[in-house]
This record gives structure tokens, C-alpha cells and sequence, in this order.
């Protein structure tokens, strides 16, 4: 049986029941890296130079694990996934900078996705990824479809179910290991959205556990995934018109919706040195600033991020809306 590695990184969160779904109607048996480690992101990072960004340390980090356990690592080139929208340009380049900086990896299986080239050129890339296991075309058609319905479904589960892409891993496999909504919460004491990148919300390493201590706080946690795509849209045209990056929704379109209710407080979570993610967060954070109804903070992470500087400004912002709701509640009094 033919082992494929996906490291748990990058765009793992965004599409793995896909990717897995995919792969395993061939036959073959689908690997994931471990949780990220101190270890791991050491080892990416020595690899590159300094000013590479974060979350490509980690997906390096990641890659250094599987080898040795798999056949092959997948690593897609994720150009464009919606018309004249792109991505950036750490995405494009992940295949060829493996190659380059791993020697020691297992051969790479690699797809360039560009929606921009039309369905005709999407097609051929997911045929050509296809023969490594079957020159049937049949079967590379039945295989993707069952893949591009997984993936539906998987969006579904978290919209409707209020679920992180963690949890809603964990229920399709059949082996949750955190309840959705955790007993402890019914004390709430403030309802706070997320907005960033997965890669960034759910590494509990990168992040330290930002999500657990919130919930920990008897905090309700809403994130980008918990909305539906038509209400990211439409959040989107509202702000900025039309989107002009790839997985812009996470950041823009979920900031604009929090903001406008639902929430008692917003946080959006970026990379040191990220020239999107940059851009985007003022955009939301200029928003925030005109509303003046709900709460915004900023986090930048980076490998040197100490836990002590999180956990302050998360309990200051905290108890900033603690503040907030206490001096309404005395006034409609």
C-alpha cells in the first residue's frame, strides 16, 4: 500500500477530508505529521533564512517528520481557487522550495491549481496527479468528485454545527476528542470571534493554546469557519467590494461580519511580516474604528512570540469587555 504524507500545516485544516478522501479511493494509506513541536519548527527553520515567514518554518517542520514514514508528500501549488483572486506567493513556490531545502524528502506529488487557466488546464492537473496511482481516467474522475464532496460536506459540518476544522476532523473520523461546545461554558462570559488564517488559529504551539485559554476564561469562541461562504461574501462586498486575495474571507469577510454583531469582541491573529495579512487586519481594524460597537485587538505572532505576552494581552483585552458590558448593563438599568 502506498503511503502519502500531508503535514499538518498551511493549508492541512482547509482541505484535508479533500485531500485524504482523494487519495484513500485509490488504496492508498494517507499519513499526517504530528501536532507542531518546539522541535519541528527548529528544524524548519534551519533550513531557510531568517526572513522566510512563520507558518512556511512550520510546514517545513512538518515535512522533516515525514520522512522516513511515507512514500510520497503532497504538497499542492496553490495559485488561484477563485477567478482573478490570488494567492500568495509562499503557496506557489511550496513544491520547488521542498525540493530545494529537503533533499532528504520522499518524492513530492505536486498539483498547480489555477482557476485563472480554466476548468480545461484544473482538469489535466488533477488527471496528471491521478496516474501516479491509476491510468483510468474513470477512476480519477470518480476519485475527485468523492473528494470534492467530502470537502462540501466537511464546509457544512463547521458552519452548521458551530464547529472549528479541528473538531469537525475529529467527528469524520470518528474519534472526537473535545466536545463542541464544552460544559464549562455555560457561564459564558463574553462571546469572542477569531479571524486569521487556520494555520495560525488552530497550531496550538504557534498560537499558545489561544483557543483553550479563551474557553478556559468561560469565553463562547466564533471563528471564520462557523460562517456559511454566503454570508463571508456578502461581508466582503460590504467592506472592500470584491476580494483580490485567496482565503481572503477568513480575515476580511469574517472581521466585517463579527464586527457588525454577534460578538462582543473580535480578534484577529496575523504573522510577523505577512504583507496581506497586514493590509487586510487595518482594514478590519479601520472598521472597527468607525463602528466603535465592538471591541478589536490585534495579536502579531512570530517563532520568538513568549507565551507571557499573550496571555497578558489576552487578559487585559478580556477584562477591558468585562468593563464594557458592566458600565451597559448599569446604564439600561
Amino acid at each position: 500500500m502506498i503511503r502519502i504524507g500531508i503535514p499538518r500545516a498551511l493549508l492541512y485544516y482547509e482541505y484535508y477530508p479533500m485531500w485524504k478522501t482523494f487519495f484513500e479511493e485509490f488504496g492508498a494509506e494517507v499519513v499526517v505529521s504530528p501536532p507542531t513541536t518546539q522541535v519541528m519548527l527548529a528544524s524548519g527553520s534551519s533550513r531557510v533564512v531568517a526572513d522566510t515567514c512563520l507558518p512556511v518554518k512550520v510546514f517545513l517542520g512538518h515535512v522533516l517528520s515525514l520522512v522516513g514514514k511515507c512514500d510520497y508528500i503532497f504538497i499542492p501549488a496553490i495559485r488561484s481557487v477563485k477567478s482573478r483572486v490570488y494567492n500568495c506567493s509562499k503557496f506557489l513556490g511550496l513544491p520547488d522550495m521542498t525540493r530545494a531545502v529537503i533533499p532528504e524528502s520522499p518524492p513530492i506529488l505536486d498539483i498547480d491549481i489555477d482557476i485563472n487557466k480554466g476548468k480545461r488546464n484544473l482538469y489535466q492537473a488533477i488527471y496528471q496527479l491521478g496516474r501516479h496511482f491509476t491510468w483510468n481516467p474513470f477512476k480519477v474522475r470518480q476519485a475527485s468528485l468523492a473528494a470534492w464532496q467530502a470537502h462540501l460536506n466537511y464546509r457544512q459540518l463547521m458552519s452548521s454545527h458551530d464547529l472549528t476544522p479541528p473538531q469537525a476532523i475529529e467527528r469524520i473520523s470518528g474519534t472526537p476528542e473535545a466536545e463542541a461546545n464544552p460544559s464549562y461554558l455555560s457561564s459564558t462570559q463574553a462571546t469572542i470571534a477569531i479571524i486569521g488564517h487556520p494555520y495560525l488559529l488552530y497550531d496550538e504551539h504557534v498560537n499558545h493554546r489561544f483557543i483553550s485559554r479563551l474557553e478556559q476564561a468561560h469565553n463562547r469562541v466564533l471563528t471564520p469557519e462557523m460562517l456559511s461562504a454566503e454570508e463571508l461574501q456578502l461581508a466582503i462586498v460590504r467592506l472592500v467590494g470584491s476580494a483580490h486575495w485567496t482565503y481572503e474571507e477568513e480575515v476580511v469577510g469574517a472581521g466585517e461580519h463579527y464586527l457588525q454583531g454577534g460578538a462582543d469582541g473580535v480578534i484577529g491573529i496575523m504573522t510577523f511580516g505577512c504583507g496581506p495579512d497586514s493590509l487586510m487586519m487595518d482594514m478590519v481594524r479601520r472598521q472597527a474604528s468607525r463602528l466603535k460597537t465592538t471591541a478589536f485587538m490585534s495579536l502579531t505572532l512570530e517563532e520568538h512570540t513568549a507565551e507571557a505576552g499573550i496571555v497578558t494581552r489576552l487578559e487585559a483585552f478580556l477584562d477591558m469587555i468585562r468593563r464594557r458590558k458592566r458600565s451597559k448593563a448599569k446604564v439600561c438599568v
